[in-house]
């Protein structure tokens, strides 16, 4: 049995891995200030006698005994990060620091969930993890584009100078059940919007792509890059390589919920990327992983979810 730290464990990402490291036979430690996670993500796993929930902020230091640690705490969607920039930015790079200090006091293993924000707006399509990236150094997205790529350069500083043992991994858009409904990604918009029958806002014209990766998908993946050879630290991109434009996107669900919606159109916001889509060469070489559940298949368990909670 590992004794396991994850930051950020009750948010969208965060309580599915602590479900999944629960379900392996380890002993979890969910550390979150619930800025944008919840409890109630969680509330299911309270009475496991090998879970426990610490109520903290990443950018202060936190002492606890762990074999591996999941650096997954700061918010995610654009709605959230760009409410106190500030706030974003500290979160990654003292949160980050923070927990590399830990790791190596302890010896930990730790990984870093670092995101596909890091390519900017790519001008190389699709993104392999060898491209640096094209970051406006300071739109509005900078404070977490900027904060991620901060990290990842801390994360390698410590590997290089404390021998530490460290995973890195770039998350393509993911998406699945205890998303919140008001976190502005592009998923839980288009559904929420289309349950209540409102419309459904598209920024731009449509045509830009993602690459949309099942929640379940994703979690396998970050449990076996921990779990990878010592010599693998990534960077390694987990997503979805299917890509379909926004449009298409909002069509769907549009169908699977049997909505009356219709589609506007509003001003594209700055620095919004055009194009995204992971390499996964990478993954499937060092991991034996690709994602296995179609987007179809996902919006159908996403959609349910949103039924219950909406």
């Amino acid at each position: 049995m590992n004794r396991i730290l994850v930051t950020g464990g009750a948010g969208f990402l965060g309580s599915h891995l602590c479900e999944r490291l629960l379900q392996d036979g380890n002993d979890v430690i969910c550390v979150d200030n619930l800025y944008t996670g919840s409890k109630d993500n969680i509330r299911h796993l309270m009475s496991n006698p090998y879970f426990e929930f610490i109520r903290h902020d990443v950018t202060e230091p936190l002492y606890v005994e762990v074999d591996q640690i999941y650096n997954l705490a700061c918010p995610a969607s654009p709605v959230h990060y760009q409410a106190n920039p500030v706030k974003t930015t500290k979160t990654s790079v003292y949160g980050a620091l923070n927990m590399l200090g830990l790791a190596k006091r302890v010896r930990a293993r730790i990984l870093q969930a670092s995101t596909s924000e890091v390519y900017g707006d790519p001008e190389i399509h699709p993104q392999p993890e060898t491209y640096r990236g094209c970051v406006n150094p300071i739109g509005i997205r900078s404070c977490y584009d900027e904060g991620k790529r901060v990290a990842e350069t801390l994360f390698f500083d410590y590997y290089r100078m404390h021998k530490l043992e460290i995973k890195i991994m770039r998350i393509f858009n993911t998406y699945g059940p205890r998303m919140n409904p008001s976190d502005g990604r592009v998923v839980s918009n288009f559904i929420v919007q289309a349950l209540q029958n409102k419309d459904i806002t598209i920024y731009g014209d449509g045509s830009q792509t993602r690459s949309f990766c099942y929640v379940d998908d994703l979690i396998e993946g970050m449990v076996r890059l921990m779990a990878s050879p010592v010599d693998f630290t990534g960077p390694c991109n987990l997503g979805n390589p299917g890509e379909f434009t926004i449009l298409q996107l909002a069509e769907k669900i549009i169908a699977f919920t049997g909505s009356a919606s219709r589609i506007v159109y509003r001003p594209l916001p700055a620095d919004d990327p055009l194009q995204r889509k992971p390499v996964v060469d990478l993954a499937k070489e060092h991991l034996d992983w690709e994602p296995h559940i179609a987007l179809d298949e996902g919006l159908k368990k996403t959609i349910e979810y949103f039924k219950r909670v909406i």
